[in-house]
């Protein structure tokens, strides 16, 4: 027997970027691209109006929301099989919930909101190592920069630092009719399933790096990284007569290596 969450009325907050999910083909179509099995221990953030976390339930039996509205957060303890953690997503340690649901890796869901998605993919990417998946549900301009190859406008820093450590795909489209209210764009979904083998790179030097090599895109490295490059006084071989763009992730991932190894600390 399914305990639905009640609902009521409630009216989306602008400042947590609330956009609630209506649209029962597109919610059907969400949850069985994520495809979860009884028992699996699964965390969804920012469940709002209980749209995809009531179908999740019922295939789960049991079910860790993260909600920061306080509102909401009190509606969804009134379901038996939610585990209720009213918080803003970016203090939460995911190895503790981990622990918490005594599970060796966690499947993490989330329609996340439009004004905080990247700090969150970074924030995740702390806890990569306890997570089996991740299903997101984002602008889709976010997922095509997510998911873009070299030399092309959408390849960027989040290309890079979300490549390196996941295999990603966009799974599914969503229009804004599919919301309450309708957002002012297009959103996606995107699976994210970590690298098995990732190379070995210091994350905040790689998150260094690339920030250089972005900072003034449409001009040659030699500009940027490679100024940065003659000041850590690297000896190495790296091609700065290219746009940061046309750069793969291999490469970047290279470099790191190359001048963690070399670079004395002082």
């Amino acid at each position: 027997m399914s305990h639905p969450v009640k609902h009521g009325k409630h009216v989306a907050r602008k400042r947590f970027g609330q956009h609630f999910l209506a649209d029962k083909l597109i919610i059907e179509a969400i949850v069985d691209a994520i495809n979860p099995k009884p028992g699996q221990a699964m965390v969804e953030i920012g469940p709002g109006l209980a749209a995809l976390t009531q179908p999740l339930v019922e295939r789960l039996g049991h079910l860790t929301v993260i909600e920061l509205d306080r509102d909401l957060a009190v509606r969804l303890r009134e379901h038996p099989k939610l585990n209720v953690i009213e918080s803003d997503v970016l203090k939460v340690d995911f190895k503790q919930a981990a622990l918490a649901q005594a599970a060796p890796k966690l499947r993490v869901v989330g329609n996340l909101p439009y004004n905080i998605s990247t700090p969150i993919l970074f924030h995740l990417l702390e806890f990569v190592d306890v997570i089996e998946d991740q299903h997101f549900m984002l602008q889709k301009e976010v997922i095509d920069r997510m998911v873009a190859r070299p030399c092309t406008s959408d390849y960027g820093r989040l290309s890079v630092m979300l490549q390196w450590r996941y295999e990603m795909e966009n799974v599914l489209f969503v229009p804004p009719e599919s919301f309450v209210p309708p957002p002012r764009v297009n959103s996606a979904v995107v699976r994210m399933v970590p690298r098995a083998n990732p190379a070995a790179v210091d994350v905040n030097l790689l998150s260094e790096i690339v920030q250089v090599a972005f900072s003034q895109r449409r001009k040659l490295m030699r500009h940027t990284l490679g100024k940065w490059l003659t000041e850590k006084a690297f000896e190495g071989t790296f091609d700065v007569q290219r746009r940061a763009e046309e750069v793969p992730v291999l490469e970047y991932l290279a470099l790191a290596e190359q001048v963690k190894s070399a670079v004395k600390p002082a």
